[in-house]
């Protein structure tokens, strides 16, 4: 058996996962690439973003090539999803990876992104609320005997910013229309998974990708990633609430300069916090278990089953 891999092309980062044929990480990688830079207003992406993310290709192919790896798969999200564009990206990126690339909907990125989180997840799945915030979309994903069910929300960190979010730091004014642009895409995932309507305080939501992960690196302080340290570190409402807050009364430049702050993520992660804030307040949930496994490792599962 050889390695398989794993590449995620994301509204805001392109990422790489290498597993053995035993499922044993051998190489995890990220890049901040914004692909998704200024799609929500042109529905297009553009050429330098697109050159950033196939640069960031040729390497991850290099490393895959390395390992020998045997079998991939390249999925590309929201901001492929929305460009008029995509199709091209798509065939670039192929061509950059030497591996196919997919255009994920948003309901297989939420089945998959639940089949990677719930991996090593010990309690019962029918409790389960896995919230995978990207840059342009996040998705609410539930499992009801056995059934996976997603719901794509078309805010993420790097669309509310650009929306809503102009601010260096952002206004007062400004946090309300983000939590209201929220708020509204919450309450149409609602009429489409009805079960998610009704607040639960013993619902268990499992907070994926970026924006989750830098905010529990924030809050424990920690200027070099730890994944034992990150993975399942729990960020309850109130931390959530004044890490938002906390940042949101910081410049761009600021931010930077916290430990734990990933860098390429300063400028979004206030629009990434509020999101988390607003879905783990309207679940009625009491806080959010990081997670770092996730639709990367969904993919990487999903060809190592094959």
């Amino acid at each position: 058996m050889m390695p398989v891999a794993a590449l995620d092309c994301g509204t805001n980062s392109t990422r790489l996962l290498v597993l053995d044929d035993d499922g044993r990480t051998l190489e995890r990688r990220m890049v901040i690439t914004r692909l998704g830079q200024g799609v929500d207003a042109t529905g297009i992406l553009r050429g330098d973003a697109i050159e950033r993310t196939l640069e960031v290709l040729r390497g991850y192919r290099e490393v895959m090539e390395h390992h020998g790896v045997a079998a991939a798969r390249l999925a590309a999200t929201s901001a492929a999803r929305d460009a008029s564009n995509g199709t091209a990206f798509l065939e670039a990126a192929s061509a950059a990876s030497g591996v196919r690339a997919e255009l994920l909907s948003g309901e297989e990125e939420g089945r998959l992104s639940f089949s990677g989180a719930t991996s090593d997840f010990a309690g019962p799945l029918d409790k389960v609320v896995v919230v995978d915030i990207g840059g342009g979309s996040t998705e609410l994903v539930t499992c009801d005997d056995d059934e996976v069910a997603a719901h794509s929300m078309q805010v993420g960190c790097v669309r509310v910013t650009e929306r809503a979010m102009p601010g260096d730091p952002p206004t007062r004014e400004q946090l309300d229309a983000a939590a209201s642009m929220v708020d509204e895409a919450i309450d149409r995932a609602f009429e489409q998974l009805s079960s998610l309507a009704v607040p639960d305080s013993e619902r268990q939501v499992l907070g994926l990708a970026g924006t989750v992960s830098t905010l529990a690196m924030v809050d424990l302080g920690l200027a070099d990633y730890d994944e034992e340290k990150v993975h399942h570190h729990w960020l309850s409402i109130e931390a959530i609430r004044s890490l938002r807050d906390a940042l949101a009364a910081e410049t761009v430049e600021d931010r930077r300069r916290r430990p734990g702050m990933v860098p390429g993520r300063e400028d979004v992660i206030v629009a990434g916090a509020v999101v988390l804030e607003r879905v783990v307040v309207r679940l009625g949930a009491t806080g959010c278990l990081t997670s770092e496994h996730d639709i990367l490792d969904g993919l990487a599962q999903s060809v190592l089953a094959r």
